[in-house]
């Protein structure tokens, strides 16, 4: 009965870790991610229009002052910031940033003799601040934890863009009706720009909740792997313990394999070679400028052609298809240190993956490209093939946020300074994908936008 008793005790701190990981990631992003979905309601009402999100962009790119400042400063000064006092500001000032969002949104200030929308643009810089450098710093926490919540943790990471586009659809975002077939009008919204901007301050007060209690919590300190981190990385220990591993396993390999093996290098615990870590991060800066920047600056264009439907279908499927991946890799994770090893060495792993990632990539682009005209749509106006663009955002999202996580794995093994560098190459990334798709999506409008009430699409 006692021991009955105490493995159901166990399994009750699992769960309450898992979803205190669920609530800590979900802040990682919920500000900004918020911020974008209510654009439409937005922009009529303050005087930038639609170039806000053209600032927006350059906001969201300076404020990765946020992830460089902490990662040289783990560089060069490894220990000198506390951890747990920077997520904590940084959550704080989330909190007080969306809050006064509520109030100040619309607030204009009389610049070199024109209205400018100051406080909105402030305060979307903090936040801007506030969620590149948690890639920096919620990342490197989870090494605090059982590898096992880190993947719940970027579940939290895919909740923070699916919550706030469901509340938005809520609201009323992207409702339109239709006059003389030229003018598109929103519908009565459900509630304020207001109450929105206060949901997006509650959720980031739960974050901060939930990383009080993954701190201080006595059940959530029973979840804490054995063994230290100094800097970064695993107590000698566990090192000489994979050493050994590996030792044990050496004569059963193929000599000609090994003789070939590159040479281990310094990053993390020493288990691959530089070659392997760069092609890590190459993959995960690669994944990370499709998913965050450079498919989702051109899905209007992609996806009005086939009717308004079709692209709040896409975008929402598509947000939720983010924890979804998060969620399978829970039950189909890499974690073998043969197929983690074969995946680091070896570009052949990822290239199937890799080669469905650019076709699907460049069908969306291709018909972001033909936006507003389609052939489909000319020859047969009653046909509107809406259903292949909403699969590829679905399986494009799907596949790589599965790639995100497994690579997350990956790095969790090499110790904490991986982790923070994980979250810098995010950061680069999104940084690299932004400096590509801004001149050609507003400066040289490679892209044109459909009108949803001209389309032959519902």
């Amino acid at each position: 009965l006692f021991w009955h008793e105490n493995r159901l005790h166990t399994s009750d701190m699992s769960l309450l870790t898992h979803l205190l990981a669920c609530l800590f990631g979900m802040g990682s992003w919920v500000s900004i991610n918020g911020l974008w979905v209510e654009l439409p309601l937005i922009v009529p009402q303050i005087p930038e229009g639609w170039y806000l999100p053209a600032y927006l962009s350059f906001l969201i790119q300076m404020a990765n002052v946020g992830p460089l400042f902490v990662t040289l400063m783990h560089r060069f000064r490894p220990g000198a910031l506390n951890e747990k006092a920077v997520i904590y500001v940084i959550i704080t000032l989330g909190t007080v940033a969306s809050f006064l969002l509520a109030f100040f949104w619309k607030e204009t200030v009389v610049v070199a003799g024109a209205p400018r929308s100051v406080a909105l643009l402030a305060l979307t810089f903090f936040l801007s601040v506030v969620d590149c450098t948690s890639s920096v710093t919620f990342l490197p926490f989870m090494m605090h934890l059982k590898p096992q919540y880190l993947t719940t943790y970027y579940i939290g990471e895919g909740v923070s863009g699916l919550l706030p586009a469901l509340v938005a659809l809520i609201q009323g975002v992207g409702v339109v009706h239709c006059v003389n077939s030229s003018q598109s009008l929103n519908h009565t919204l459900n509630f304020s720009h207001s109450v929105f901007f206060f949901f997006l301050s509650a959720m980031m007060l739960v974050c901060l909740v939930a990383f009080l209690l993954l701190n201080l919590h006595p059940a959530v300190a029973r979840e804490h792997p054995n063994g230290c981190y100094t800097n970064g990385v695993k107590e000698k220990g566990i090192a000489a313990q994979k050493q050994r591993k590996w030792t044990e396993q050496k004569p059963m390999i193929d000599p000609y394999r090994v003789a070939n093996v590159n040479p281990k290098s310094s990053f993390g615990t020493g288990t691959y070679s530089w070659t392997q870590v760069l092609y890590i991060f190459i993959v995960l800066a690669w994944v990370n400028a499709l998913s965050n920047v450079v498919l989702p600056s051109v899905q209007s264009y992609s996806c009005m052609p086939y009717g308004n439907r079709a692209y709040h279908l896409s975008a929402t499927m598509a947000a939720l298809s983010n924890p979804a991946a998060c969620f399978i890799a829970m039950f189909l994770p890499l974690r073998s240190d043969e197929s983690v090893a074969r995946a680091a060495e070896s570009v052949d792993v990822f290239k199937s993956k890799l080669k469905a990632h650019l076709f699907i990539g460049a069908y969306i682009m291709a018909m972001a490209a033909l936006s507003p005209v389609n052939e489909t749509l000319q020859t047969n106006s009653h046909a509107c093939p809406s259903a292949p663009q909403v699969l590829a955002w679905i399986v494009f999202i799907l596949t790589l946020s599965y790639v995100k996580v497994i690579i997350g794995i990956i790095l969790r093994d090499e110790g904490y300074s991986a982790l923070v560098w994980c979250g810098a190459v995010v950061q680069l990334g999104s940084l690299l994908g932004a400096v590509t798709m801004f001149p050609l999506v507003s400066v040289y409008s490679v892209f044109s936008s459909g009108d949803p009430c001209t389309t032959t699409c519902p």
